[in-house]
């Protein structure tokens, strides 16, 4: 659950700052990512960990409505559901401290569980909120049945250069980028950080740069993405967005420049929106914005 607080700045450490309006709104990476997938069009279905609290079952109420799969959701007993703690300041830019809760009990014995469902799947996407031995059991289980991995490395603190390797795509922001290559500086640009990324393993990688768009690298080939004119509202979500309708038009074979430029569209609609869950956008939308209908193809 995002509870969000409106000011017209970031506080600085130490301070006590007033701000605007609050507001709480379903959230979550996974749950972000799979509605987005659902609304694009996918058949999804989500495994994770919700509290025995309130939130949980709000939050299983939502992705129930949106169409996704929550037979594999388990509720925890003795455990909060996750909490995101967001500010979100006058142009739209938020900052986000997480209170994992139950999220961290999700195990390799869920995985397990769902091993079947994981097998079955065209692309299983995954993020950076659960433990690590969670995530590196799903990708096991997705490679043994050759499942296309798409790994949203968020949040990189703490993750090693190892994590990545047989991942098919990896999906990470300009400063997740410079983290997990070690940019402490952050003057390495876009491309640069791209292809660093790219030599500790993934097929492909994708760095999203908000505003500016996203850069695509597939071994050989580096094209740059522009965002779409949208107003950014709260940049919350957008992520998610971006990554729900690229899992879901690589998942039906859409040729990776289309797949992309999809994606941005989808990142800025829901920039232009405020919340998680309520900004994702549908597939008709993102179709609308780029004017082209996404189809299907010989996977490239």
């Amino acid at each position: 659950m995002d509870l969000v607080v409106h000011a017209q700045r970031f506080a600085r450490p130490g301070e006590t700052l007033l701000g605007g309006t609050f507001d709480m709104h379903p959230g979550g990476k996974g749950a972000n990512q799979a509605v987005a997938a659902s609304r694009m069009g996918a058949q999804v279905c989500l495994v994770g960990c919700v509290g025995e609290d309130d939130w949980g079952s709000k939050l299983r109420g939502v992705l129930t409505a949106d169409g996704v799969d929550i037979q594999r959701v388990r509720t925890c007993e003795k455990a909060h559901t996750g909490v995101g703690v967001v500010t979100v300041v006058a142009d739209g830019a938020n900052s986000i401290v997480v209170a994992s809760g139950a999220n961290l009990r999700c195990s390799a014995e869920d995985v397990d569980h769902a091993a079947g469902a994981i097998a079955d799947a065209d692309v299983l996407v995954l993020q950076a909120e659960l433990p690590l031995e969670t995530n590196q059991r799903a990708m096991e289980i997705a490679r043994n049945a050759g499942t296309k991995i798409l790994f949203n490395a968020a949040p990189a603190e703490g993750l090693a250069p190892e994590t990545l390797r047989g991942v098919d795509l990896l999906v990470v922001n300009r400063g997740e980028a410079a983290t997990l290559v070690g940019d402490d500086t952050g003057e390495v640009h876009a491309r640069g950080l791209a292809r660093r990324l790219a030599s500790f393993g993934p097929e492909r990688v994708v760095v999203t740069l908000g505003k500016e768009g996203a850069v695509h690298f597939d071994g050989e080939d580096m094209r740059t993405f522009e965002a779409f004119e949208t107003e950014c509202i709260d940049a919350t979500g957008a992520g998610d967005a971006f990554v729900g309708a690229l899992a879901t038009l690589r998942a039906e074979r859409v040729p990776s420049k289309e797949a992309v430029r999809a994606a941005c569209a989808a990142g800025g609609l829901s920039a232009s929106r405020a919340g998680a869950i309520p900004s994702l956008p549908t597939r008709e939308e993102v179709e609308a914005l780029t004017g082209v209908e996404c189809r299907a193809r010989e996977l490239q």
